[in-house]
């Protein structure tokens, strides 16, 4: 396997650690894009996380498996949106600082909860 190639046991314990912390999100079949592309196609629908998107499921791993050193020197996103509320769900959650410097045209719904709770 290739260095820092993601294995079926690296989803597994993903999928462990993430069990209490995000909603299992359904799978819907989507008639007009099957006709479209000619074959089946199913929309995996992660707009229901807490947070609105999937980027809570690699922020929270990520922050979960920090070292000591790496936990004290704190966490830091620098994105305005889907990315940056995951980190900040993911750190509120594990009880970890992380700073979210924003844009200044960084949309209000942002601003005013980067944590999408």
């Amino acid at each position: 396997m290739t260095p820092g190639a993601v294995g079926t046991e690296d989803v597994v314990a993903a999928r462990k650690l993430l069990r209490d912390v995000i909603s299992e999100t359904p799978m819907r079949y989507s008639r007009v894009l099957s006709e479209t592309v000619g074959g089946p196609v199913y929309l995996k629908c992660e707009n229901l996380q807490r947070t609105g998107s999937f980027k809570v499921r690699g922020a929270y791993v990520r922050i979960a498996r920090l070292s000591d050193a790496e936990r004290a020197r704190g966490v830091v996103a620098a994105s305005a949106g889907n990315h940056a509320q995951g980190v900040a769900f993911a750190a509120g959650l594990l009880a970890y600082s992380a700073p979210g410097p924003l844009p200044a045209a960084a949309a209000a719904i942002s601003v005013s909860d980067p944590t999408g709770r």
